[in-house]
């Protein structure tokens, strides 16, 4: 119960990101938005990295993976705050999800895991709701709704290479790499995009920093106490504050067909997750 009050709150504070990053969209630059955040990720880890005075943390044994989780989280970012330029805070939310389908399909060609039937169904329902929200071809549709599918690819992209990378791997040295790996690169874009930001824009990029910190440490907290594929299905909780603060910070109210798809995306993740459940508890059996 710890483990899945700690995931809720998480989900909280990342709507709380996502939805300041849309309101700092309506005049900086997603780049600079995402500089910010990282800015602060990185001052916030660092200190942890380096109390003993040691850089023994940045050691790793797999630095091309642990770069590719960095661009992967960093893409997720970038490409999230560009979908809310344009988008409702909750149907980019409920998009975004689709990232099952592409951990699936990237586990199969990079992981060589196997993957019955039931999973790929529910997967395909999954993207079928994704599709409902969407609505190619429909005089709603707007190019924008692919951002978020971009979003869920370069997620999917970065938990694939953590879960190739060795178990040895320290999660600190892990957060270190990927803080540092965005800042560095969105520092050399930012030339490119800034707009010297105002005091009170300046206070709101600490603000997402902070939040979106804040939601990886009890993300890692909550996983260490609990099992994830108990704890999978609590992540959509996110999509009800994406949704409430969409409502009360922009007035935006989801029509029924992101309602509806919305409600398809999360029937196959429950699936998903019932099934990942199954399988885990199947492979302590056979080790027992």
């Amino acid at each position: 119960m710890r483990a899945i009050l700690l995931v809720v709150l998480a989900v909280a504070f990342l709507s709380c990101s996502d939805a300041t990053a849309k309101y700092l969209a309506r005049t900086l630059p997603p780049v600079e938005i995402a500089w910010l955040r990282y800015v602060v990720f990185t001052a916030l880890v660092m200190p942890l990295a380096l109390r003993g005075g040691s850089l023994q943390v940045l050691r790793t044994a797999r630095p091309g993976l642990q770069v590719l989780r960095g661009l992967g989280m960093l893409g997720s970012a970038l490409f999230f705050i560009m979908a809310m330029q344009h988008l409702p805070l909750a149907e980019a939310a409920a998009i975004s999800f689709v990232s099952p389908v592409f951990v699936t399909v990237l586990s199969i060609l990079l992981l060589k895991e196997t993957v019955g039937i039931r999973r790929w169904v529910a997967l395909l329902v999954g993207l079928a709701g994704v599709l409902i929200v969407i609505r190619p071809g429909a005089e709603g549709f707007q190019p924008a709704s692919l951002l978020p599918v971009l979003t869920a690819f370069s997620w999917a992209l970065g938990l694939v290479a953590t879960r190739k990378m060795t178990v040895r791997e320290n999660p600190l040295t892990t957060m270190v790499w990927s803080a540092l790996t965005g800042l560095i690169l969105l520092t050399a874009l930012l030339p490119l995009h800034a707009v010297w930001p105002t005091p009170w824009e300046m206070l709101l990029g600490a603000f997402i920093g902070l939040v979106y910190t804040l939601a990886q440490w009890l993300l890692i907290l909550a996983y260490r106490q609990g099992e994830a594929s108990v704890l999978a299905p609590f992540t959509y909780v996110q999509l009800i504050w994406s949704t409430a603060l969409g409502f009360l910070v922009f007035g935006a109210v989801p029509d029924q067909w992101t309602f509806l798809g919305t409600g398809v995306i999360i029937a196959s993740g429950l699936y998903t997750a019932h099934r990942e459940r199954l399988r885990a508890r199947q492979r302590r059996r056979d080790t027992a």
